[in-house]
């Protein structure tokens, strides 16, 4: 059976042709074809060339999602089998494959699919109606693929709960795939212990992408008093106490993660030395501030503020304002962790804020690093939301 064909208007798929994921509605100016949403079709600009494969859905504004640039393409498991396997080999080579990153969307040529896993089990975030219908295919391949490594897979859980689901016209979905199994698994990452709750926990449950940002800050934290701000299950917090801090405060305003985050403590003997607050930590900062308060090392990493373009001009003035009150607390020649994972509030934009925000309190600042996600949430070049984490390290110096 043919495909169907999508045309775009004069002009359009500049991104695409850069290295683009997707099509978006407003360039496209015919569809022909019987074709339902869902299905794979060809893309072809103005003068009909292709240019190529995804899947179709005219219920989103990202109508489609490439598969494949090459013509001649079979999107079949045999396809599917070969992405899933180069998925896991890259793993292999970049990371600890304990807990990771299986599957990171667009980056790793399955749009629109995450798949995290957490020693033993998998978590799946489907966010597209056209890899939505190749979820099962490619969750069996992928354990399949696993266990020729001789990696067991004791059970797959869905979080595909998101929002983003309900623009390409789908349900929000959660629960087991396949028999069901104890929703709190054990992972070890950087040697520190977590319970990761994989059913009740933020989007698939552990944030995997700050697994070696996490283990940057180490070494600036023997003998250190260290406060960590949206502190979520404690992963920073820990890291700091297992690396030798005298003390660590540890701040978030979910009672969910603040729990979490304790449990963790307790798990891994160090809850002598890290103190769990739940509080907002924008108003929470001001109070330490007004105590006059002083912190060797302070760790911020807030959700994302920016979560559109639109948004970013309000962001700012939440990273400035957090990062200034943040700055008044680190003793001079400390450090400040600060970060940002909004797409839109790009590591430049994030660099300046911080610079205003040490400005406004009369502090200087020294770059000690900067880094970016773990190597499991690949950047792929001309898929921009693929890169998405700026992690700075700064030195904070009195104006000299």
């Amino acid at each position: 059976m043919e495909k169907a064909i999508v045309t775009l208007k004069e002009g359009e798929g500049r991104a695409l042709k850069a290295g683009g994921p997707w099509i978006y509605d407003n360039e496209i100016a015919s569809i022909r074809g019987d074709v339902q949403d869902g299905d794979i079709v060809a893309v072809a600009d103005h003068q009909g060339r292709f240019l190529c494969q995804g899947f179709l859905n005219r219920n989103s504004k990202l109508t489609v999602r490439v598969m494949s640039r090459e013509e001649n393409a079979l999107i079949d498991r045999a396809f599917l089998q070969k992405r899933v396997r180069a998925a896991w080999e890259y793993r292999k080579r970049t990371v600890d494959t304990a807990a990771c990153r299986l599957i990171f969307g667009e980056a790793d040529f399955l749009p629109g699919l995450v798949v995290d896993k957490f020693a033993d089990v998998l978590v799946v975030q489907s966010l597209a109606l056209g890899i939505d219908r190749m979820k099962g295919t490619i969750l069996e391949l992928l354990t399949e693929t696993l266990a020729a490594d001789g990696v067991t897979v004791r059970g797959i859980y869905e979080r595909s709960d998101a929002p983003v689901r309900e623009r390409e016209g789908l349900a929000r979905v959660k629960g087991f795939i396949g028999p069901a199994f104890d929703t709190k698994v054990e992972i070890c990452e950087n040697g520190v212990r977590y319970l990761v709750d994989v059913a009740e926990g933020q989007k698939t449950g552990f944030f995997l992408d700050q697994k070696y940002n996490r283990r940057a800050i180490r070494p600036l934290c023997p003998g250190a008093r260290v406060l960590d701000c949206f502190t979520h299950t404690g992963s920073f917090a820990l890291n700091a106490a297992q690396a030798g801090a005298e003390s660590v405060l540890a701040v978030d305003a979910s009672e969910l993660a603040v729990a979490q985050a304790r449990e963790n403590a307790a798990l891994n003997g160090l809850a002598d030395r890290v103190t769990v607050q739940c509080a907002d930590v924008f108003a929470f900062l001001p109070e330490l501030i007004k105590k006059r308060q002083q912190f060797d090392v302070v760790i911020l990493d807030p959700p994302a503020f920016a979560k559109s373009r639109g948004a970013v001009k309000n962001a700012v003035k939440g990273y400035r304002e957090v990062n200034l009150r943040a700055l008044q607390l680190v003793k001079d020649g400390g450090y400040l962790a600060t970060c940002s994972c909004s797409h839109f509030v790009d590591a430049a934009l994030l660099a300046e804020t911080v610079r205003q925000a040490a400005n406004n309190v009369r502090k200087r600042l020294r770059l000690v690093e900067f880094r970016t996600q773990a190597p499991d949430h690949p950047i792929l070049f001309g898929a921009e939301d693929s890169s998405y984490l700026k992690f700075f390290i700064f030195q904070v110096l009195r104006e000299r």
